[in-house]
């Protein structure tokens, strides 16, 4: 019999309790948790040095209880919460109360966030350097159940009693957040780099007067790794692209050949104060060996130029008329109003304020030597919080409009490099930049779709960055002479400074609160004393047994 059997097989535990607990190990490890672990990519938040004053955040490493944004404990925990919950005012909180860490949810469309409240509270978290280490993270499935997880801690801390904030504990899920590794140190001789191109006009090369048309590539927002700025400036670097591919074929034409000098400059560090245009001018200007600047009549920045129907040139001083900047002006006014009349073209003034650390714009730079320049944007001021925000992204663009825009610049220098300003109204309205010589859309939804996907904060664009490296192969294929200037900050007094540590791997351990141990210590316990009781005593229980198997027979018969 079967009882029989089972008590010959447990007699041999009844004097050994080691022997018992050997029985019950798998059946406590199936049922003791196991502790799972999610591994996902989280994204610092910008930590960088400009002109002495510390940004961003000063730490790094991560390994505390994870814990949602409405608890009302929050000091040495690290904060889990999705951008749509947190507030200037909440994440002031996070901070005065020296919370361990903050991680915030990103959605995967930010079409679906409120931009009006993360543009407020963007530049204040940028501006405001904590030692609270701050990563972001795209939210995923797990993520979100986490999430959602550990709201439960924050209901058993408000529970009505005891025994239900006790119960509530044992059941809920705990997430200790990890990130190790090395903390964050600055970059020893961090370059900052910038491409030139130029096309020779027709005649003495030296003689011949230049206008440049220069752009910024990259990109800023709250971490680097989430800076893709497709308007400020991926479209300015699409639309000098397309600018290059033009003239490159009127160049090419001895009967289309000006008789002026074209140069193009994709500059690096212009969220950074445009450090990589500064260093440029500077070593231009100061050097024996080439006239390139002090040639240059004008010189065009674009800045965000792909969106709405404004074009604004700013300028820091108001051109005099009769100047070849006036000139440029009102060649590129008249091909805007005679192409596309619905396009609002102005001049806006701005002085430049010496008071101010940053500059507004890059034609700054330029103005400040004494060099005519103007910026040209949809933007009608620098104030625009886009400009530095990871909300710039491929949606702002429109590649139609974009390629309007470019269109327009093309047309209106074309207008003054040929002196196509005459009286006659059938020369002065004739497009240069059709059929074959057209603006090709394509190819500029190609290039804004390309650097809308990468992400271009000056920390990462090094020489060896895939983005640059495409960018100097094709200036190279529609310009001459195109080269990559890299410039170092000061060792003594350094204008800027990077540090590393921007993107890492974040585990979520899943865990249990210490009640539970203790919960699970005492059933444990419970269970191996019943268990070994029953096969210390297996007689009364097979006695037993067999005394409720004949009655159930006898009720049978």
């Amino acid at each position: 019999m079967w009882i029989e059997e089972a008590g010959e097989f447990l007699e041999m535990f009844r004097s050994s309790l080691p022997l018992t607990c050997l029985l019950l190990v798998p059946v406590l490890i199936f049922i003791s948790p196991v502790d799972g672990a999610h591994e996902f990519s989280a994204y610092r938040m910008q930590q960088f040095d400009l002109h002495g004053t510390q940004y961003g955040c000063r730490n790094a490493l991560v390994n505390m209880e994870a814990r949602p944004i409405s608890s009302p404990l929050l000091t040495r925990r690290c904060i889990l919460t999705r951008l749509a919950d947190l507030t200037s005012d909440r994440y002031r909180d996070i901070i005065e109360q020296s919370a361990g860490a903050l991680l915030v949810l990103l959605p995967q469309n930010f079409s679906s966030l409120t931009q009006e409240q993360w543009l407020e509270l963007e530049p204040q978290m940028l501006e405001q350097e904590t030692t609270v280490p701050v990563y972001f993270a795209y939210e995923d499935e797990q993520l979100l159940d986490i999430h959602d997880q550990i709201q439960q801690a924050v209901s058993s801390d408000q529970a009505a009693s005891a025994a239900e904030a006790l119960l509530s504990a044992v059941y809920a899920n705990g997430f200790q957040m990890v990130v190790s590794g090395p903390q964050a140190k600055l970059v020893k001789d961090a370059q900052i780099n910038s491409l030139q191109g130029k096309l020779t006009g027709k005649g003495m090369e030296d003689q011949l007067p230049t206008i440049a048309v220069v752009a910024h590539y990259d990109a800023l927002g709250i971490a680097p790794h989430l800076s893709f700025g497709a308007d400020s400036n991926g479209s300015g670097v699409a639309a000098l692209m397309e600018l290059a591919r033009l003239f490159s074929k009127l160049y090419t034409n001895s009967r289309t050949h000006a008789k002026y000098n074209l140069l193009f400059m994709l500059s690096g560090g212009g969220k950074f104060n445009y450090q990589g245009t500064k260093r440029w001018i500077e070593d231009n200007l100061e050097s024996t060996e080439t006239t390139l600047l002090s040639d240059v009549s004008y010189v065009l920045c674009l800045d965000s130029v792909g969106a709405e129907d404004n074009l604004h040139l700013h300028v820091s001083k108001p051109p005099k008329e009769g100047s070849i900047p006036h000139g440029i002006f009102q060649n590129l006014e008249q091909a805007s109003k005679d192409l596309y009349p619905s396009v609002n073209f102005t001049m806006m003034h701005k002085k430049i304020n010496l008071a101010e650390d940053l500059l507004a714009w890059e034609h700054e730079r330029f103005s400040m030597r004494r060099i005519a320049a103007g910026t040209l944007s949809h933007l009608n001021t620098h104030q625009n919080m886009f400009r530095t925000s990871i909300l710039d992204d491929r949606s702002r663009v429109s590649s139609e409009k974009l390629a309007r825009n470019v269109k327009i610049i093309a047309e209106g220098l074309a207008r003054h490099l040929f002196d196509l300003t005459s009286d006659d109204a059938t020369l002065s309205t004739q497009e240069v930049f059709i059929d074959a010589l057209g603006v090709n859309q394509e190819s500029i939804r190609s290039w804004v779709d390309y650097l809308s996907s990468e992400p271009r904060a000056a920390q990462l664009m090094t020489k060896d960055t895939p983005v640059l490296h495409t960018l100097e192969q094709t200036l190279g294929r529609y310009l001459k002479d195109v080269k990559m200037v890299s410039i170092k900050a000061d060792k003594r007094e350094p204008e800027y400074v990077f540090y590393d540590g921007l993107k890492f791997n974040m585990y979520a351990y899943n865990v249990k609160p210490a009640v539970f141990d203790l919960f699970l210590a005492a059933a444990i316990a419970g269970y191996l004393g019943i268990i070994y009781l029953s096969v210390q005593h297996f007689g009364i229980l097979r006695d037993l047994a067999k005394k409720t198997m004949a009655n159930n027979k006898v009720k049978a018969f």
